[in-house]
């Protein structure tokens, strides 16, 4: 979704649209009571909101306009400009992910089509370039500590993740980013593969590599940046930090976890980081 991009209408059948210049914050809840969360979202605001849905047909992601949101009304606040987001087609006859009669929570567009682009001025990381971004699983454990990389893959094993996606590039000022989708069989299977894997309070949280201790709740994210039916957990390296610094945060999406990274020497920036996962966030919603 570019800066200067004219907003178009949002779609009939689009999901109430969320600023992606809506800077996020720390969920309200810690993790471990998100299946609370996930039943109240799914029977609440999914059949409002995707009760009345057609299938076969692509539909936009909107946005506010910079003047609309207070504090982020120039160019310079840091955003980065990524293409006008649209949501891919569906087969025809498929529902929505979060479509009542969809009791998996399934996303039937392709898998890549959901993975967020790369923005303007960035350079593709050569080792995430796979067929249809598809990489093998082995590539998304490598993004954590070695002493957790076994355990991680056994699980991921036993829960017969489907496949993994993902895209990573580096920003001029050295900034890496990479996200990673990994799709299950079932929102319930993936549900189960974060909290037991993945979620935790920051104590004991699995630790993305370059985390010098350990990664704590990011306060600075706005708790408003929220896409229905699907949930959020932002995080961001505590002091004291080595060299890189890291900031990381994963998407529970019905059957797919979405997992994004930033890192660089000397500081993050935040802006980029948490436009990113609000992009990627709507993508998946």
């Amino acid at each position: 979704m570019t800066d200067n991009a004219q907003p178009m209408p949002p779609h009939p059948l689009a999901p109430e649209p969320i600023a992606p210049d809506t800077l996020p914050s720390a969920p309200d809840t810690p993790p471990r009571d998100r299946r609370v969360l996930r039943a109240a979202l799914r029977w609440t605001a999914a059949v409002v909101v995707f009760a009345a849905v057609g299938t076969g047909t692509a539909y936009g992601i909107v946005s506010k306009e910079r003047t609309d949101v207070p504090g982020l009304s120039t160019l310079s606040d840091g955003r980065w400009q990524y293409p006008r987001l649209t949501k891919p087609a569906l087969p025809a006859g498929a529902p929505l992910p979060f479509d009542p009669t969809n009791t998996a929570e399934i996303h039937y567009a392709g898998l890549e089509q959901l993975l967020l682009p790369a923005p303007a001025d960035s350079t593709p990381e050569p080792t995430l370039r796979g067929e249809r971004s598809r990489v093998p699983f082995d590539r998304f454990v490598r993004e954590y500590m070695d002493d957790e990389q076994d355990s991680l893959r056994e699980h991921l094993t036993e829960s017969r993740a489907r496949h993994v996606v993902a895209r990573g590039w580096t920003m001029p000022d050295g900034t890496s980013a990479r996200i990673f989708l990994i799709r299950f069989h079932t929102s319930a299977i993936a549900g189960d593969f974060f909290d037991t894997q993945l979620g935790g309070g920051p104590d004991t949280l699995l630790q993305p590599k370059g985390v010098e201790e350990m990664s704590s709740y990011d306060d600075a994210y706005d708790p408003k940046a929220k896409v229905s039916s699907t949930e959020r957990y932002v995080y961001d390296e505590a002091a004291p930090r080595g060299p890189v610094h890291v900031r990381h945060a994963y998407i529970t999406a019905g059957d797919t976890v979405a997992f994004v990274v930033f890192s660089r020497k000397g500081e993050v920036p935040r802006v980029p980081f948490h436009q990113t996962v609000v992009l990627q966030n709507q993508l998946l919603g």
